[in-house]
């Protein structure tokens, strides 16, 4: 079922408008208005903080209409998957280049412009993405950062929402020049890729943001042999009086545990994770 007939026949049902529904989701009206007539696709569940918001003014199950958005989305995607990648507007693919380390910018404006839209620049641009997102959705309900911003920017308070609601549901595919200069432009201060290893360093601007820079390693690494699970591990991990308090990172670390031709018992087992919690067992770390 579509979405926007869902919450249609909500609001109908409720005696309500789309002016409550804004309001109730922190949004514009006008935001409300193009998903309802869907000239503006529902943004994806775990990108945005409106689903929840509508369903509890809606009085709707909480994940009615995320279940129904994703669905949607799927769609689509399998629609614009079907479709070769078109290129990047041209607006935007000069700003992430603009960004890119000054001596390295000829070589990948040199790559770049072999293929319309080839898995380097998709590869870059994608990640030049996620990092910037992650600020924005850490922010997005910070209504002391918010606000001013807002000022700043000569929008409202819920105009302001929507600019970086619809920021996060951007994907590769289909980011704007608008996005490119609201939020890549402040935020991303260089980016720097080794083409050997494909090795992606992003700075980002430390007058925005408290995080700094964001290293991407993309190594290839054989398969770990698979391991028959120790019988003592077994038998530590059943008794609650041995394993009760055990963390989940602990047994992690007893699982990696490797023996040549040896069987430990339960009992290693709990001395070893004595061991390891015992501060006795390890130095300090260092401090500057």
């Amino acid at each position: 079922m579509d979405i926007s007939l869902v919450i249609k026949h909500r609001l109908e049902e409720l005696g309500l408008d789309q002016r409550d529904l804004a309001t109730a989701a922190q949004v514009t009206e006008s935001y409300i208005s193009q998903l309802l007539t869907r000239k503006k696709a529902p943004p994806a569940p775990a990108r945005t903080d409106i689903y929840d918001r509508m369903s509890q003014f809606l009085k709707l199950p909480h994940d009615t209409l995320a279940r129904l958005a994703d669905l949607q989305r799927q769609e689509e995607l399998k629609r614009k998957m079907a479709d070769p990648p078109a290129p990047l507007f041209k607006g935007v693919r000069e700003l992430v280049l603009r960004k890119c380390k000054p001596e390295r910018q000829d070589q990948m404006r040199a790559i770049f412009e072999k293929q319309p839209f080839g898995e380097i620049e998709r590869l870059v641009t994608q990640k030049l993405l996620d990092v910037v997102k992650r600020v924005a959705k850490a922010e997005l309900d910070n209504e002391s950062w918010l606000r001013p911003v807002a000022r700043l920017n000569n929008r409202s308070y819920e105009e302001m929402r929507v600019s970086i609601l619809e920021f996060l549901d951007t994907d590769v595919f289909d980011v704007s020049l608008e996005s490119c200069v609201s939020f890549l432009d402040p935020l991303i201060e260089t980016w720097d890729v080794d083409l050997a290893t494909f090795s992606l360093e992003i700075k980002l601007n430390s007058r925005v943001t408290s995080d700094h820079t964001t290293r991407f390693e993309f190594v290839e690494k054989e398969p770990e042999a698979a391991f028959e699970e120790e019988p003592g591990l077994n038998e530590f991990l059943r008794d609650s009086s041995l394993s009760g308090r055990a963390t989940g990172e602990e047994i992690e670390f007893l699982r990696k545990l490797r023996f040549s031709g040896k069987r430990p018992t339960a009992l290693y087992y709990y001395r070893e994770l004595q061991n390891l919690r015992d501060p006795l067992h390890f130095r300090a770390s260092r401090t500057e």
